[in-house]
């Protein structure tokens, strides 16, 4: 079982993108195991929430730390897909041998079992960007978890996929919680909010709008942006 880098704690954190304040003083406190869903309109603030806390962007102001560690110091401990894969111009195996070299020389067969988890091992030896959306996908979550990361990060990484990849994903997702791994997924699905969440935090206008559990947000949603969003009555 990973450490837990719980509780996140984020405080008054600011970033500014061509003279707008795109997060404008987020505060969060998250504190549960499970999964925590990011709601919110496009242009919220939700992936650039998601890049601060796995380092990919420096904020203007504020603070970020997970358990007792900062975030420079909790990299090794955290993996994060995004929407769109990123892969090497190497087989499909490969990919994952480039991820774990070390596990690659000493144990390659956990390699194959990872691949036999996202349903790919029969295509270990095909150019990695020859798979299909869904497979692509698939083979990012597995490389992701080779590391038994303590933190999991996802920004829409089952949009525009085939159901039986976002519902292998989702399964995955669900393993991985049961092994201790605390995840935090941006999504404006809410059918996959509604079967995965424990905890929904709602963003508007890059500010923390609503945090509740996901049970509540959905029956009774306490402010009028989100029952506006859960509505449709704004876009996604």
């Amino acid at each position: 079982m990973p450490d837990s880098l719980l509780p996140i704690r984020i405080s008054d954190l600011r970033l500014n993108k061509r003279d707008r304040a795109v997060l404008d003083g987020v505060d969060l406190t998250i504190e549960e195991p499970g999964i925590t869903v990011i709601m919110g309109p496009n242009g919220a603030g939700k992936s650039l929430l998601l890049r601060c806390l796995h380092g990919l962007i420096q904020p203007d102001h504020g603070q970020i730390t997970l358990g007792q560690l900062k975030v420079t110091d909790s990299r090794n401990q955290q993996a994060m897909v995004f929407q769109q894969p990123v892969l090497l111009r190497r087989t499909v195996l490969q990919n994952l041998a480039f991820a774990a070299p070390e596990m690659a020389r000493t144990e390659p067969k956990r390699l194959m079992q990872a691949l036999e988890s996202v349903l790919l091992a029969h295509l270990a030896d095909q150019p990695a960007r020859m798979l299909s959306g869904g497979e692509q996908q698939r083979l990012s979550l597995a490389r992701a978890l080779l590391g038994k990361p303590a933190l999991l990060l996802l920004d829409e990484a089952t949009a525009s996929l085939d159901p039986a990849s976002v519902l292998l994903i989702e399964s995955l997702l669900k393993t991985q919680i049961a092994r201790g791994t605390k995840v935090i997924l941006v999504s404006h699905d809410q059918g996959q909010a509604r079967r995965l969440a424990d905890e929904i935090v709602f963003i508007s206008n890059g500010q923390v709008a609503e945090q509740s559990p996901a049970d509540a947000f959905f029956a009774a949603p306490r402010t009028p942006v989100a029952k506006a969003y859960l509505a449709g009555e704004i876009p996604c």
